[in-house]
């Protein structure tokens, strides 16, 4: 019964100690105030949200540089961003993608599931 509890302990040891207590982030996934400026005239933009790339209407961009490419693209007031999600994405990936343009306040994103 001894040799049980020792176990046990050491078990528990390993497990506190490979255990994270990070404290994970939200993404906030609807803007319904800001979605009803974003319907004017102009047209979406598109994105096509892959494994290893994307295309912002058609041309490659690094995640990085999104939003200093969707600068110029909203300087004339909101724009919709219509997200495509390609085969192999990740949820992880939507994330940082959604994290990258988060702080962007005249793009709207919208989610497209893969076909």
């Amino acid at each position: 019964m001894t040799s049980l509890i020792d176990v046990i302990f050491l078990l528990l040891l390993f497990f506190m100690l490979t255990s994270t207590f990070s404290k994970f982030s939200e993404v906030e996934l609807t803007a319904a105030a800001r979605a009803s400026s974003a319907t004017g005239n102009s047209p979406p933009l598109f994105l096509q949200l892959g494994a290893d790339d994307i295309r912002l209407n058609g041309e490659a961009v690094a995640l990085e540089d999104l939003p200093g490419a969707l600068d110029p693209e909203t300087a004339e007031g909101a724009r919709v961003l219509l997200v495509a999600l390609r085969d192999g994405v990740t949820a992880q990936r939507l994330t940082d993608l959604l994290v990258a343009i988060r702080g962007l306040d005249n793009v709207t994103p919208t989610v497209m599931g893969a076909s």
